[in-house]
Parts: structure tokens; sequence; C-alpha cells
């Protein structure tokens, strides 16, 4: 049997940072983003023996482990683990209770395969959703009856909780549901509303938008452990941006519902400035100058993407601007990543096995 999975990475305009407990639980949270047209992939084959093989296809990393072990926590394929490691209780227990106690664990061995068009720590959410790409596929698998909002929460739960790495609830949620979302975060729970923008105001805030790999990435846990440091010490410019992000991110929605494109990209502006308060680490040398240049050559608003401190930066363009701030970008060593909006969210299907893959070891 093959199985495969993909979700698509998110473009997060406004309101990253109001995800990160405590501010939802204390002030609620607030984000709007989009999905786009670069995803994760994953593949599960099953095998006719009774090992468990994971392996990342962009890294060229692979292990091998016993099917009837819990796998080790050791910083090498961890997300991958954390899956596998939360699927195995779900399996043990129902093929436990099936069969009178006797615990045998997952149906079969398997061969476990990703990939993405994005590297972890380039700002797209490429981490959350190659954990939420696996959920999925191991829900198709073990015929889990998870809704959405079940695989993004169960999602937030291993990157967050079993694997204790720091970040905020978004990019689940963007990548399970798929589209264009104003999501809410509550103390308790969390609501992903779809908005109906019309397909002309979509068309022009496609073509209005340039992505731009500043040509690093970095550790985001780091920068959202600071930032939370910040707001439960009370650090009075962290706390204010977080609010002003808040409401932001409620005016980018109204903007966009009003068909008011440009005044979109100004908003963008404004929220990259207060989002710089944050943490010193958002920003760095490079990514200011690459907005400047921007900035100088026409682009109305723009802001990295993610936590900061590497990885895409977005910006804005006035329509008879754009090619002029594609030039400028660069010249100053930015990469130019063409890119379109993606409506769908996570996806599952079955590979005929007639295609040439083979089960087993």
């Amino acid at each position: 049997m093959i199985l495969r999975a993909k979700a698509p990475l998110r473009i997060s305009f406004c309101g990253g940072g109001t995800d990160v407990s405590p501010y939802p639980e204390e002030k609620g949270g607030v984000v709007l983003s989009t999905t786009i047209d670069k995803y994760v992939y994953a593949t599960l084959r099953t095998r006719d023996d009774a090992l468990l093989s994971l392996t990342s296809l962009d890294y060229d990393i692979s292990e091998t482990h016993p099917a009837e072990t819990e796998l080790p926590i050791d910083g090498s394929l961890d997300l991958l683990k954390g899956v596998v490691n939360h699927f195995r209780q779900v399996s043990l227990a129902r093929s436990g209770a099936r069969r009178g106690g006797h615990s045998v664990g997952f149906p079969s061995g398997f061969d476990l395969l990703v990939h993405t068009d994005a590297p972890p720590g380039s700002g797209l959410g490429a981490s959350s959703t190659l954990v939420a790409t696996l959920v999925g596929l191991f829900r198709e698998w073990l015929s889990e009856p998870l809704t959405n909002y079940e695989i993004a929460e169960l999602t937030y739960r291993i990157e967050r909780l079993d694997l204790k790495i720091a970040g905020g609830r978004q990019d689940q949620y963007a990548a399970t549901f798929g589209g264009f979302n104003f999501i809410e975060f509550f103390s308790d729970h969390t609501v992903v509303n779809p908005l109906r923008i019309r397909r002309e105001v979509v068309n022009e805030l496609e073509y209005s938008m340039l992505l731009c790999y500043t040509g690093g990435t970095r550790l985001s846990a780091h920068i959202v452990e600071n930032q939370t440091r910040s707001y439960r010490e009370g650090n009075p410019k962290v706390v204010h941006s977080l609010d002003r992000m808040k409401d932001l991110t409620f005016e980018m929605k109204s903007v966009l519902l009003r068909d008011r494109v440009q005044g979109f990209g100004e908003l963008l502006h404004e929220a990259w400035i207060e989002k710089k308060n944050l943490d010193p680490a958002i920003t760095s040398g490079q990514i200011d100058r690459l907005y400047e240049v921007a900035r100088a050559a026409g682009a109305t608003g723009g802001k990295i993407l993610g936590a900061g401190g590497g990885g895409y930066l977005l910006c804005f363009c006035p329509f008879d601007r754009k090619q002029a701030i594609a030039r400028a970008l660069e010249g100053e060593g930015g990469a130019l990543v063409p890119f379109a909006l993606e409506e769908r969210g996570l996806q599952t299907w079955s590979v005929p096995q007639e295609n040439g893959e083979k089960s087993g070891p």
C-alpha cells in the first residue's frame, strides 16, 4: 500500500505572535493568512517486515527502527518521530482493545518519506505544515476519525507539548484548512473564519505581491522564546506592539472585504514596524537593506514572514512599480520566488501499486 499527503505552506500577513501563549489565553489572538502553492509532501509505503524507515529527502537523512519500540527524540528527524510515536500509542490502544489486551502496534512496518518546497526556518510555516501533513497521512492509513480542527490541534500538541518546540498555533490551522482565513485564538478553542473575498480582489492581491528569499533561515523557536519572555515580564514595547498588531489584523480584514487592496499594503508596512519591536533578532542588516531598497523603488509595504531573522520577505507593490522593485531586490542579493495562492488545505490520496514503487524492504 502506498499513501501520500500534501499540505500548503502559508503567508501570514498580520497577527503572528498573538497566537503564542500566553497572549491568546489572556487577550485572544488573531491572524490573517493565506496558503500558497508551495507544499510539504509525505509518502507512507507499507513493508513486509516489522521495520520503520524514516527519510527526509531534502536533507538526505534516513533512519530505520524496529516497529515495536518508541523512537528516540534526539535531534534527528524529530518531527517525523513525534508523529510516529503518537500514532504508535493510538494503534497500540486500538489493537489491545481489539485483541483482548494483546497489543500488536502498527498494522505493518513502513517507509515514511518527506520533502518540502521550502526549508524549516524559512518563515512559511514548513515545520508545522510537515507535522500536519504526517498527521493527515496517518489518519488516512489508520482510518482515524479526525476532523480538520482535531488534526490542527493534534499537530499543535505534538509540536509544542510532546516535542516542546516553542511557537504559536496559526500554522497548524492554515496548513490543514487552506485558503484565505481570519483565525481567532481563544483560551480554550480556535475558530477558523474563511474570508469571502471577491475573486477580483484575490487576483489583484496576488498580482501585487513579491516573495523574496533573503538567503538564510533561522531557528524560530529562539525568537519566539525571547518574545514570550518579554511579554510575560510585561515589557511595555512588546505588549503594545502585540496589541497594535491585533488591531491591524482586524483592519486588514476590513480593507480586503471592502476591496481596498492598496490600503492593504500600507497596513502591511505599519505591521512590520510593530513586528520589529517584538525582538531585535526578528530583523537583520540584510533584511533591512532589502526592505529599504524595495520601499525606495515604490513598495507600499511588506514584512519578513514567520518569526523573523531570515527566510522570505514579502513585498506589496503598485502594479507599475513591481518590475522595478523586483530588479532592486535582485540587485541587493535577494532571490525572487514565483508563487500563487492556494485554496485547498491538507490532501491525502492512495497510489496504485503498479506505478513502479515496491512495498517491503
